[in-house]
């Protein structure tokens, strides 16, 4: 199908946003003070610029996985403690349209969630799953999970109903479950939670969920999403706060005790992963000569009953 010039112009409005919101997270890192509680474990290699999903291997604490977001290469890298990259996997005959998040069920599967959706126009989002078998090949095929919105009508909606992109999700009890990242105009912090099956084939996603999480796009759009290892716990990523939420019922995870935690700290954070029940990495972007970091944070928060 020839592309159309709308698509074009749409991707060079985007880079230039971005490009713009990024002069903007340069300066207020200039001037932010050193509070924070993240920790700075190391930088990534100059290759990783954009990294948009982390995840800690089940059967390989000491590695870390991670994925960049659109226009980069359609690989897995695998990093050791000290930021240095071990290997990567090359998801054979997958093209990196704008892959969002990284995250991993109990077994160990990995899963890509190629879902990026910043103008609301995609009709083929997609999530890859890599069967825990394979994680030591260097390419990989991987079984494709297909989804749509059934809310969304048009492509795109209008700007004032734009809440159709994501940038984080998680597995829980054989469903994925996706936070949007609200792109209307007059952003009032809404965002949708959507439940699509683990099951390889085309699906509906199903709305289960809405909660706000602020008013300032900038401190309070979702950039990423981490489920603990005991299932307790969900983490919300923004570029400067995690919205926690423990102890939920089911997969209602709206149920579960909420908290707001500031982390002192503002930069373009695309991605949240658990270490532990307890410790979370994070990472940003590289911003001029700012961040492209990977940061621990230890969450404070006695857990309540």
């Amino acid at each position: 199908m020839p592309m159309s010039l709308k698509p074009i112009f749409d991707l060079h409005q985007y880079k230039m946003i971005k490009y713009l919101r990024f002069i903007v997270i340069f300066l207020a890192l200039a001037c932010q003070k050193s509070e924070t509680d993240l920790q700075e474990l190391f930088s990534f290699p100059n290759k990783l610029k954009e990294v948009s999903g982390i995840v800690v291997l089940n059967d390989a604490p000491d590695l870390i996985g991670c994925v960049e977001d659109s226009g980069n290469k359609n690989k897995i890298y695998l990093l050791a403690p000290n930021g240095t990259i071990q290997r990567s996997m090359e998801l054979k005959g997958i093209k990196n349209k704008d892959w969002e998040d990284l995250t991993q069920d109990v077994q160990g599967n990995l899963y890509v969630g190629d879902f990026g959706n910043n103008d609301n126009i995609r009709r083929d989002l997609v999530i890859y799953k890599l069967d825990k078998k394979e994680l030591l090949n260097t390419q990989v095929t991987p079984a494709a999970i297909h989804f749509s919105y059934p809310e969304q009508k048009d492509f795109p909606p209008k700007k004032k109903n734009r809440y159709f992109d994501v940038e984080g999700f998680v597995v829980f009890q054989n469903h994925f479950y996706l936070f949007t990242k609200n792109r209307s105009t007059n952003f009032d912090g809404t965002a949708y939670i959507y439940k699509v099956p683990n099951v390889s084939g085309n699906h509906q996603a199903k709305k289960v969920g809405e909660f706000t999480t602020g008013s300032d796009y900038d401190h309070y759009a979702i950039t990423s999403v981490a489920l603990s290892p005991d299932q307790t716990k969900i983490a919300i990523l923004t570029h400067s706060k995690i919205i926690l939420f423990q102890n939920f019922r089911g997969d209602n995870f709206l149920t579960g005790k909420r908290t707001e935690i500031d982390l002192k700290h503002f930069s373009q954070k695309e991605a949240i992963c658990f270490k532990d029940n307890e410790t979370l990495y994070i990472a940003d972007e590289k911003v001029k000569s700012s961040g492209g970091k990977l940061y621990v944070f230890k969450i404070q928060i006695p857990n309540q009953n």
